[in-house]
């Protein structure tokens, strides 16, 4: 069969035009992309993916006390009735919180402060809504004798409980194999803070960080350009996502006029007594944010949403859109890791009952 020419010719210029129509894409492209690189490499400047896991020179992770400490996270016999536990305000179900607006301790006794997660907490600078503790280790030992948390009388009703325990004794002297007497409180911090400082959750968020760009939505990624543009990574930024200083609640309008909250809390002022600290409060890591209402100090908001309008309201003096809050929604919702495997699982400890006090 002969070919006829003007088809081949034809051809030959449809080939040429869909060469030229796909390089004209490829440069739209481009030039799409290298439109973003500012916020994209802004993005990457002023947040970092997660580490491996979050030990320190001071306090690194030890396999024993890691065991130890798991163990003494999810154990309630420690505490004044016999209720509580670390998990009892850090509940795996619930991402590491308890879901409700102030957690309650032993004696139905009620907290001043909504339970933020405790996944990834190790991570920031300070421990409490108001930084009143330096670290979880100092925290975790602080909780023993806390009012509204274990309830403790004092540091050594907790050890002789400890030492009642079958096999705590022996696993503290393994754990702190150079101490004369390894059962302590500053022990119990470390081995609950060194199991802490294992609880990573990587997600969706870190991959893009390292390089994948599709392990984020294009809605997710519109969100967080506007995180970015609109001001939100000024106090939300690093690893954690913020939880790495301090900050008015409320820098363009009094917080409570949006969120509701009675009573008002001041904030670190109430442990300061510095007028420059009323209503400052700790910024707190968005890490899992979607998974942990209600939202604030005092749980005062229900759903992610609303605290993000909140937000732009009296940190921004912002009314967002409801384009803009949906964008942002999807980028916390990449945030959202998968929590470490011996956290969902809870350890079976040895038994042993002690009589309920009166």
């Amino acid at each position: 069969m002969t070919r006829h020419p003007l088809t081949a010719t034809s051809k030959s210029i449809a080939w040429t035009s869909g060469i030229a129509w796909a390089m004209a894409l490829l440069a739209l492209t481009a030039q799409a992309q290298e439109a973003e690189a500012p916020w994209m490499e802004k993005a990457h400047q002023v947040f970092k993916p997660l580490p491996q896991d979050m030990a320190t020179e001071e306090f690194p992770i030890d396999a024993t006390r890691v065991v130890l400490g798991r163990k003494l996270f999810f154990d309630p016999r420690l505490s004044l009735d016999g209720t509580v536990s670390c998990a009892t305000c850090h509940r795996p179900a619930l991402y590491g919180t308890d879901a409700l607006a102030k957690s309650v301790g032993v004696e139905h006794r009620l907290n001043a402060h909504n339970a933020p997660t405790v996944l990834n907490a190790a991570l920031q600078f300070r421990a409490h809504w108001i930084g009143d503790r330096a670290n979880v280790e100092e925290q975790a030992m602080k909780s023993l004798i806390g009012h509204a948390s274990f309830g403790n009388p004092d540091f050594a009703a907790v050890i002789r409980k400890i030492k009642a325990l079958p096999g705590y004794e022996a696993e503290f002297k393994r754990a702190f194999p150079n101490e004369p007497e390894p059962v302590k409180p500053d022990n119990w911090g470390k081995a609950i803070g060194a199991y802490e400082r294992t609880l990573v959750t990587l997600s969706p968020f870190d991959a893009f960080l390292k390089g994948d760009a599709k392990a984020l939505t294009p809605q997710a990624q519109n969100g967080l350009k506007t995180f970015i543009e609109i001001g939100c990574a000024s106090c939300h930024n690093g690893a954690g996502i913020g939880g790495s200083s301090f900050q008015k609640f409320g820098v363009v309008a009094d917080y409570w006029t949006q969120t509701g909250s009675q009573p008002i809390d001041e904030g670190r002022f109430t442990a300061t007594k510095n007028p420059a600290d009323k209503y400052v409060f700790k910024v707190p890591s968005l890490r899992n944010v979607a998974m942990t209402p209600p939202y604030f100090h005092d749980g005062s908001v229900a759903t992610l949403p609303q605290a993000v309008r909140v937000m732009g309201k009296v940190q921004l003096g912002r009314e967002l859109t409801n384009q803009e809050v949906h964008d942002l929604v999807d980028f916390l919702n990449s945030l959202t890791g998968k929590q470490p495997e011996d956290f969902v699982a809870e350890p079976v400890l040895m038994p042993q009952a002690f009589s309920a006090p009166p």
